[in-house]
């Protein structure tokens, strides 16, 4: 039976990821993006309501699951735009190769280099790709789902508010380069941003972060008996 405790966090959840969608089409601020400023509204509720956290998972955990449709929807865009990607369709690779390898690596070396646990190194593994896939390689890696999920929101919000000027700084122009480097650095957060440069960066972002997300899971066991 559903308690009142789950269905205050459900609501909340939902009218905070409206409002913030709404003020973000307004500002166009980084902050006030939903990826960021929803999580950080949801634990200050939590705080202050000492609502504990296995409490409100176990009502909202489900809407987990919608990044999965999420994900798939990505596929429209790209199907449209598939006279691109067979033009490109060797850059896309190599993007995509050079994407997992140092997204996967540059984690667990710096990881290790700061001496962080064990748990954190591993969580750490697939935060450059989107969740549903981050989630399905987290146990290959040895990585707790729940850490996974919140380095992945972190690296796609740092990925969003740091990526165009680093583009600017690097001197980045051509399309593909741009919208690739979104894809696989930055997933889903990275795609958003990507798609409001223009869109072609939106379409070759998006089919980067899912060739990323699919080629980490299906090399995850190998990656991480390398690592």
């Amino acid at each position: 039976m559903v308690s009142m405790l789950g269905v205050f966090s459900f609501a909340v959840t939902l009218l905070a990821y409206f409002g913030a969608k709404r003020m973000h089409a307004r500002l166009h601020r980084w902050w006030s993006a939903p990826i960021f400023l929803v999580p950080v509204l949801l634990v200050l509720l939590l705080l202050a309501c000492r609502i504990p956290y296995a409490a409100y998972w176990q009502t909202t955990h489900w809407l987990s699951w919608l990044l999965g449709p999420a994900t798939v929807a990505f596929a429209l865009p790209i199907w449209r735009h598939r006279a691109l990607i067979a033009r490109q369709w060797l850059q896309l690779a190599a993007g995509v190769t050079v994407g997992v390898l140092v997204g996967v690596g540059s984690s667990v070396g710096l990881a290790r280099l700061l001496d962080l646990p064990p748990a954190l190194q591993h969580a750490l593994a697939p935060r450059s790709i989107s969740t549903p896939f981050a989630l399905a390689a987290a146990p290959s890696f040895g990585g707790d789902g729940q850490l996974v999920a919140i380095f992945v929101v972190i690296t796609g919000v740092v990925g969003m508010v740091l990526g165009e000027a680093l583009l600017a700084l690097v001197r980045v122009r051509g399309s593909v380069a741009r919208g690739a480097l979104f894809g696989a650095a930055a997933h889903g957060a990275g795609t958003a941003k990507a798609s409001e440069i223009g869109q072609e960066e939106g379409v070759v972002a998006s089919l980067t972060m899912m060739l990323c997300g699919v080629v980490t899971v299906l090399l995850a066991p190998m990656l991480a008996h390398l690592l």
